[in-house]
């Protein structure tokens, strides 16, 4: 990096990625509790599965921040909602996975400017995992949408 001031917006950039992830795993792991305890199975695995690959993501990025010298947040960025129906909670998690998507666009431009590449590099990569998340959630939505109470008896057990 060329300097001091970027170095800090990369940190900042990777920071703001990790309090995101930390939402996400937090937000992910209570649904996978709220479904299985309804006896959603295949849906709570689901919800387990991209729960622990964001868990990934933060610790990625938790590692890059050391590595740039930085300290890396504890903190989620936003507040986890529970209580919600299923068609909520996917709602929420597209919407979740959007802004996601948003930011590491954003910041892995900012990173190619600084030029950090590495860093750009890994918000790229966990970008198009985020990616498969939304298709994930939209295409469980879409059916829930089309096939209604028929579809969710599927993911029952």
């Amino acid at each position: 990096m060329s300097n001091a001031s970027d170095a800090k917006k990369v940190i900042d950039w990777l920071d703001k990625g990790r309090a995101r992830e930390l939402t996400a795993v937090l937000t992910y792991m209570a649904q996978h509790y709220e479904l299985a305890d309804a006896d959603c199975g295949k849906l709570a695995k689901a919800a387990k599965e991209v729960g622990i690959q964001e868990m990934k993501h933060a610790e990625d990025f938790a590692e890059r921040i050391l590595f740039l010298g930085g300290s890396p947040t504890t903190r989620p960025d936003a507040k986890i909602k529970r209580g919600m129906t299923i068609p909520e909670m996917l709602e929420a998690d597209i919407a979740l996975e959007q802004q996601a998507v948003a930011m590491y666009n954003t910041a892995a431009q900012d990173c190619a400017k600084a030029g950090d590449h590495v860093t750009q590099a890994l918000f790229v990569r966990i970008l198009a995992e985020e990616e498969a998340h939304i298709d994930l959630f939209t295409n469980i939505k879409g059916h829930l949408d089309q096939l209604g109470d028929a579809y969710l008896v599927t993911l029952m057990g």
